[in-house]
C-alpha cells in the first residue's frame, strides 16, 4: 500500500469505530446531530469537496455528486425524523471502502507495468582520463564507448567492443534464462549485466534506443481505448444525468399525484427516501472503474510475459483473431542461414564464395551475411564497384573489374543466363561471372524448436486458418509448411506481393473475424500495418517493429502468439462478465428501490458490493497461466 491508501484505510477505520460508538451512545437533538457529523465528515469530506468543485466547474453529474446528494439528503431526513443517521454515514463509509479496493487493485496492476519501467537506466558510465564518469544517458552521443559494470542496466543500444558477460533480459522478454554476450554482439538497452565488465560502442541515441521506445509504447497504451471502454464512457455520460432526473421525478411526482388525484397524504419523507436510495443504487462506479481496470490488468499481465500491447483496442482485436499469417524467415525459422553446399562450380569453391561474398558485402540481408561468414576472410570493399541491387532478385556488381551476378533463378532469367536448378531443399544462390554461369550455393535455414508447438497451440486456441508467406522457392516453403502443419503457403513473393496476399485474405474473411500478421518487424512494416493486427516477433531493438506493429513480442518465441491471444480472450471475457453483472444487478435494485422494497442497505450492496466484486474479477486479468 502507498501512503495515500494507508491514510484512507485509517480514515475508514476511524469513521467505522466512531460510528459504532456514536450509535451506542445515548444522545438527542443537536448533540446527536453533532456527534454523527464527526464520522461523516472524517469519511466524506473529500467527496463533498469534489462534488462542490464539480458543480462550480459545471461538471455536475458524476459519482461524487450522487454520493453527496444521497447522504446529505439522508441526513436531512434523519434530522426531520424520517430517516436514520447510521444509514447515511454507512453509505459514505462503504462507498469509500469500495474506492479503497479500487485504488488497491489499480496499484496491484500498475506494479507489473512498474516492473517494466525499472528497465529505465538512470545513468551511463563514460571513461575519461582513466576514470569512470556517470552522465545522463541523454548526453551520450552515437559512437561513444560506455562501460557497464556487473549489476548495472545497459543504458543505450550498441555493440560490445570488449568483455564477455551474461545478461538478464527478463524485464524485456519475460524469460529468466540469461543471455551470453561477447565482443561483436549487438546489445540492447534495458538488460541487466550480471557478470563481467562490458565496453559498448553506442549505435543509437538514448531517445531512439530500445528502452525508450518500449517505455513510450507502454506509457501511451492507455490512450488507445477499446470499443468496450468507449461504450462505457458514453454510457456513463448519458446514464448519470438520466438517473439524477429520474430520482428527482421519483421524489416529486408520486407525492404530487397522491395529493391532487388520490386525495391522500403526500408522504414526502418516504418518497424522498426512495429517491435517495435510487441515487445510491444508480452510481455507475462498477462499470466506470472495472472495465478500464480489466484492460489495464490485461496489458500489465501481458507485459510481464514479454508481450507489449499498444492499447486496449488492440487487445480487443487480438481476442477476435481467426486467421494468423506468418512471415517465414526469422519468425518460424531462426533466420540463421548457413552455407550447406556448393554445386556445379566452374571454378574453385573458395573462389566462387569469394566473388559471391564480395558482391554481397554491402548488404545486411541474413543470406548475404551467411555468404560472408562462409568465406571467413576479411573483405576488401575497395575491390567492389557499381553495385546494383535488384529487389527480390539479387545483386549485380563488379568485383576486380569482372561483372558478378549473385541471386535467385529470377535474376539469371533476367540476365538471360542459363543455370542449373538444384533439387536440394534450401535457398539456392546462383552465381554468374562475366555473363557465364559459375555454379550455385545452397543455404539452409533452421526451423525454430517451438515453431511446431506454436502452430498446434494456435489451433487449440481456436485460430481457424494459418498461412505462411515467404520469398523462398516453392520447394523450401512447402517443406517448412508440411513440417509445421501450416494450412496454406505462398512462396517466391516480393515484399509488395505479401501486401497483396494479405489484402486478398482480408477480403475473403468473415466480417468479425480478425487477421493477424506475424513478422520479424524489419522488412515487414507495410504488411504489419495492413493487417487487422500486426505482431512483431523477436523485435528487440527494431525501430520498424515498435513503430509498425500493434503487439510486440520481446523475444523470438512463437509460443508467445498463442499466449497473447489467450490473454486477450481472458481479458475480454472478464470485461463482458463485469458489464452483464453490473448492469443486471443495478437494474434489479433500481426497480426494487423505486417500489420501496429496497432500503439504503441494499443500495450500499448494489453500489459498493457490485463494484468490489467487479474490481476483484478484473484483477484476474493480471494472472497468466503457462501454456
Amino acid at each position: 500500500m502507498n501512503k495515500k491508501q494507508k491514510k484512507m484505510l485509517m480514515r475508514i477505520l476511524a469513521a467505522a469505530v466512531l460510528l459504532i460508538a456514536v450509535s451506542l451512545a445515548p444522545s438527542e437533538g443537536g448533540l446527536r446531530f453533532a456527534l454523527y457529523m464527526v464520522p461523516y465528515l472524517i469519511i466524506g469530506y473529500d467527496i463533498l469537496l469534489k462534488a462542490g468543485k464539480g458543480i462550480k466547474n459545471r461538471q455536475v453529474f458524476d459519482e461524487n455528486f450522487l454520493m453527496a446528494v444521497a447522504t446529505v439528503g439522508a441526513i436531512v431526513l434523519a434530522v426531520t425524523g424520517d430517516g436514520d443517521y447510521t444509514e447515511a454515514i454507512a453509505v459514505m463509509l462503504f462507498y469509500q471502502v469500495g474506492e479503497w479496493f479500487q485504488s488497491y487493485a489499480v496499484g496491484k496492476s500498475r506494479r507489473n507495468i512498474s516492473e517494466l519501467m525499472d528497465i529505465r537506466p538512470d545513468y551511463a558510465n563514460v571513461e575519461r582520463e582513466g576514470k569512470l564518469w556517470r552522465v545522463d544517458p541523454d548526453e551520450v552521443e552515437i559512437g561513444t564507448i560506455i562501460v557497464v559494470q556487473p549489476g548495472e542496466k545497459v543504458p543505450i543500444d550498441g555493440i560490445v567492443e570488449e568483455g564477455s558477460s551474461s545478461l538478464n533480459t527478463s524485464a524485456l522478454t519475460g524469460e529468466s534464462v540469461p543471455r551470453d554476450i561477447k565482443p561483436g554482439d549487438e546489445i540492447i538497452s534495458g538488460c541487466i549485466n550480471m557478470t563481467g565488465v562490458l565496453k559498448i560502442r553506442t549505435t543509437k541515441e538514448f531517445g531512439e534506443s530500445t528502452v525508450s521506445k518500449i517505455l513510450d509504447l507502454v506509457e501511451n497504451a492507455s490512450s488507445r481505448k477499446s470499443r468496450s471502454e468507449a461504450f462505457i464512457s458514453k454510457f456513463a455520460r448519458i446514464y448519470t444525468p438520466a438517473v439524477c432526473y429520474s430520482a428527482l421525478a421519483l421524489a416529486i411526482l408520486p407525492p404530487v399525484f397522491r395529493m391532487l388525484f388520490l386525495d391522500l397524504p403526500a408522504d414526502w419523507g418516504m418518497w424522498i427516501y426512495r429517491a435517495l436510495t435510487f441515487l445510491v443504487i444508480s452510481c455507475p462506479c462498477a462499470l466506470v472503474i472495472s472495465i478500464p481496470l480489466s484492460f489495464f490488468a490485461g496489458i500489465g499481465g501481458a507485459s510481464k510475459e514479454g508481450i507489449l500491447v499498444k492499447g486496449s483496442n488492440y487487445l480487443e482485436t487480438l481476442s477476435q483473431t481467426k486467421c494468423v499469417v506468418f512471415d517465414k524467415t526469422g519468425t518460424l525459422t531462426e533466420g540463421v542461414f548457413e552455407v550447406s553446399g556448393i554445386h556445379h562450380s566452374t571454378m574453385e569453391n573458395e573462389k566462387l564464395l569469394e566473388y559471391a561474398a564480395l558482391a554481397e558485402s554491402a548488404s545486411s540481408h541474413p543470406i548475404s551475411r551467411s555468404l560472408q561468414r562462409a568465406y571467413g576472410k576479411e573483405l576488401d570493399r575497395a575491390r567492389v564497384t557499381d553495385i546494383e541491387e535488384l529487389s527480390g532478385n539479387g545483386i549485380v556488381a563488379k568485383v576486380d573489374g569482372r561483372e558478378v551476378a549473385v541471386g535467385n533463378g529470377k535474376l539469371m532469367d533476367r540476365l538471360k543466363i542459363s543455370y542449373i536448378p538444384c533439387h536440394q531443399v534450401g535457398t539456392i544462390i546462383h552465381v554468374a561471372v562475366d555473363g557465364a554461369y559459375a555454379g550455385h550455393v545452397v543455404i539452409s535455414d533452421r526451423i525454430k524448436p517451438n515453431a511446431g508447438k506454436a502452430i498446434a497451440a494456435l489451433k487449440t486456441a481456436g485460430v481457424e486458418k494459418i498461412v505462411m508467406l515467404t520469398g523462398d522457392i516453392k520447394s523450401v516453403a512447402d517443406q517448412v509448411a508440411k513440417d509445421l502443419g501450416i494450412d496454406e503457403v505462398f512462396s517466391e513473393l516480393l515484399p509488395g506481393d505479401k501486401v497483396e496476399k494479405v489484402d486478398g485474405l482480408l477480403a475473403g474473411k468473415r466480417e468479425k473475424a480478425k487477421l493477424a500478421f506475424v513478422g520479424d518487424g524489419i522488412n515487414d512494416a507495410p504488411v504489419l500495418s495492413r493487417a487487422d493486427i500486426g505482431i512483431a516477433m523477436g523485435a528487440m531493438g527494431s525501430d520498424a517493429a515498435i513503430e509498425a506493429a500493434d503487439v510486440v513480442l520481446m523475444d523470438d518465441d512463437p509460443m508467445k502468439i498463442a499466449k497473447a491471444i489467450k490473454i486477450s480472450r481472458k481479458c475480454l471475457g472478464i470485461v463482458y462478465q463485469n458489464i452483464v453483472f453490473a448492469i443486471g444487478v443495478k437494474l434489479i435494485c433500481l426497480l426494487l428501490g423505486a417500489l420501496g422494497i429496497a432500503n439504503m442497505w441494499l443500495a450500499i450492496f448494489a453500489d459498493v458490493g457490485v463494484m468490489i466484486i467487479a474490481v476483484l474479477n478484473a484483477i484476474r486479468a493480471l494472472f497468466v497461466k503457462k501454456l
